[in-house]
């Protein structure tokens, strides 16, 4: 009696080994697993923040190009562009005026960039894709464009183990400083590039003794921020309605005139001589070309008295 319970009780602890040793087993896989999930999904979180960084210079080298592209368009057309339009046809179909082969778009427009994460993505056993992508062109301060593309992103592991699915925004400011100014290209009519640069003078255009500083700005070409100035981007569309981020120089007479262009006789702000608004303006001071006037509210901007 004594050895069969002894032998009931070696067999019950035999069997409580033999379910331990196959549930450790258990864990042990499961925690394998576990771990093996959790190093993929940290290495694929790397790879998608690579990916994002690496979009952001994309996006910056296209919408930098296609910049360029636009200033060309409005260089070599009879009137000016629509930007929105523009960037998206260049975008996402590599073309300007339905025209292909822009060699200057290789490598940069959408597809091109899709293919180039995805050839990525499989050297990793990862799947990419965007969808309902759109871009926008915008300012948010006078020398920059920010141009930004918002996708439905998708990145899934071939295996089935992890899987990202987000709203996803990408943008890059792209400096307009050194681009021409379009406004220039055509009311000078080609003849006086002007590209813009950002005035050093801000707050200090003139003291009670000289007015050594406007003369620089007028030489040098120099811009300064205007709310009542349109934009970069509105430049480009030949608007010249007021924006909060907009930009000015003073127009140089003088080299119009030695293009053979006739003289305004109005304001030297660009916007307005350029444009056909005409408020009233007068000479500013002696040490100035008599050429050189500007109507009250920028004369107030420019710290005249």
């Amino acid at each position: 009696m004594i050895k069969s319970k002894k032998a009931q009780i070696f067999t019950i602890i035999s069997i409580f080994l033999l379910v331990l040793m196959f549930a450790s087993f258990e864990i042990i896989s499961i925690l394998k697993d576990r771990r093996t999930i959790n190093d993929r999904v940290s290495s694929m979180e790397n790879f998608l923040s690579s990916i994002e960084k690496n979009l952001g210079r994309q996006m910056y080298i296209a919408g930098y190009r296609i910049i360029f592209l636009a200033e060309a368009e409005v260089y070599s057309s009879p009137g000016y562009i629509n930007a929105s339009d523009f960037f998206n046809e260049a975008f996402f179909n590599g073309t300007v005026n339905g025209i292909e082969n822009q060699s200057f778009l290789i490598g940069v427009v959408y597809d091109d960039i899709l293919s180039s994460i995805n050839n990525k993505a499989a050297k990793i056993n990862v799947d990419i894709s965007l969808a309902n992508s759109f871009i926008n062109v915008t300012q948010s301060d006078p020398w920059s464009v920010n141009f930004s593309m918002t996708s439905d992103f998708k990145m899934s592991d071939r295996s089935g183990l992890a899987y990202w699915n987000k709203k996803q925004m990408i943008s890059a400011m792209i400096p307009i400083t050194e681009f021409e100014d379009p406004v220039f290209v055509k009311g000078a009519f080609t003849r006086i590039p002007r590209k813009i640069i950002r005035t050093p003078f801000e707050g200090t255009y003139f003291d009670v003794v000289s007015f050594s500083n406007i003369s620089a700005q007028l030489s040098e070409g120099y811009y300064s921020n205007n709310s009542d100035a349109p934009n970069f981007l509105k430049r480009l569309e030949g608007d010249f309605s007021p924006d909060p981020n907009g930009i000015e120089s003073f127009v140089d007479v003088a080299k119009l005139v030695q293009q053979g262009i006739s003289p305004e006789d109005k304001s030297v702000i660009d916007h307005i001589y350029f444009s056909g608004n005409n408020p009233v303006a007068t000479q500013v001071d002696s040490s100035l070309p008599n050429w050189f006037k500007l109507d009250d509210e920028h004369k107030k901007r420019y710290q005249i008295p």
